[in-house]
């Protein structure tokens, strides 16, 4: 059973839902990844969003860009942490996305992310779930080492090389 829905209004998001997916391939979280326009397929998107507490889903992980209603109706629907991500759009760079994904009314909080933020998306929704899951909560430490350590790595190869042989 799925633990983390990823939704997406449009294939053209895929590139950075797919960051999103990665993480939690990584740490060996299960989800269901879906294309469901919220404004094209009102039913069906009613229906995912509905049902997503049923299929055990605790988070959901929706992307949106322009007007971006796919997390606040997800989060409008589903009683769980929702985490929106805003897409890059042409038009207005993604500030439009980010600004109607993080500008929530009272009682209908979206968790937001960076821009095109699939990684951290990804990220987040393994630290709510690893408030109850002590093994996950381990995996979430050592991928943090692992960053850690790569920053490490490059500091030392700057300093061995300088910065015009980087």
């Amino acid at each position: 059973m799925a633990q983390v829905g990823i939704v997406m209004g449009s294939d053209s998001d895929m590139p950075v839902m797919a960051k999103a997916a990665d993480i939690l391939d990584q740490l060996g979280i299960s989800y269901e990844m879906r294309i469901i326009s919220a404004h094209r397929e009102p039913d069906e998107f009613f229906e995912y969003a509905r049902t997503a507490e049923e299929k055990g889903f605790k988070v959901i992980i929706a992307g949106a860009g322009m007007a971006a209603h796919l997390p606040g109706m997800c989060a409008a629907i589903f009683p769980m942490p929702v985490i929106g991500i805003p897409m890059h759009t042409t038009s207005l760079g993604g500030r439009d996305s980010l600004y109607s994904i993080v500008q929530m009314p009272t009682g209908i909080p979206v968790a937001t992310v960076a821009i095109n933020g699939g990684a951290n998306a990804g990220i987040l929704a393994a630290k709510i779930l690893a408030t109850s899951d002590a093994a996950l909560l381990q995996k979430l430490k050592s991928y943090t080492n692992t960053l850690k350590e790569s920053v490490i790595e490059k500091d030392k190869r700057l300093q061995e090389t300088g910065y015009k042989n980087y």
